[in-house]
């Protein structure tokens, strides 16, 4: 049995976003072919995600030096822990996101903060960083209102060419998408780009 993170950064439902629906009709196929898996959602505008701040650099700093943290500090870090241990925890994560001003939703990189920690997720070696993350798997679902995939666009695209860097660098070998576009920049095909994505997205969850 293996343990799936479905991880959503954003606001609205999947009547609402192209990106929730490829993730809901990945995730119905996925229990359908994965039944004795578990599963667990992190929808993170609805989950506190401490950020990197005073509070928390200080509340490591003190944890290092076995000083007494105050009790904002302590509350922070100790969401920051149990974010992590979560994280580490599973096997695969599912992240659906939109393209938000070229990249992803702000609540998704403090995620990503919260889980990218030196001596857990990665380590420091003579040779440079080393990635732990080397028996997970990773899918990014994401919709793009215009086309991104080819051309110089492709090059203003940060969200997911991010996601895929930082979970290379955590050491994850494999990491897929579904990436649904153009819906707004040819909104005579939207219904046809979006029912491809879900199709897509259920033959994606066969394997993953």
């Amino acid at each position: 049995m293996a343990k799936l993170l479905y991880i959503t950064a954003h606001p609205l439902d999947e009547l609402a976003s192209n990106s929730m629906a490829a993730g809901k009709a990945f995730l119905e196929s996925y229990k359908e072919n994965h039944s004795s898996d578990e599963i667990k959602h992190i929808d993170l505008f609805k989950e506190d995600i401490p950020m990197i701040d005073k509070d928390v650099l200080t509340g490591w700093g003190k944890l290092r030096n076995g000083d007494t943290l105050t009790n904002e500090e302590q509350q922070k870090v100790d969401r920051l822990s149990a974010i992590l241990d979560e994280f580490l925890s599973a096997d695969k994560y599912v992240f659906v996101s939109p393209m938000w001003n070229l990249s992803f939703p702000p609540v998704l990189k403090a995620y990503i903060d919260a889980i990218s920690i030196a001596g857990k997720t990665f380590k420091y070696t003579a040779e440079g960083p080393q990635g732990l993350l080397t028996d997970k798997k990773v899918l990014h679902i994401q919709s793009r209102g215009g086309f991104y995939s080819e051309g110089p666009a492709a090059e203003m695209e940060s969200g997911d060419r991010y996601l895929k860097t930082i979970m290379s660098f955590l050491g994850v070998p494999s990491y897929e998408t579904v990436i649904i576009e153009g819906h707004n920049a040819e909104p005579e095909r939207t219904e046809e780009i979006k029912a491809a994505s879900l199709a897509e997205a259920r033959e994606m969850s066969k394997n993953f």
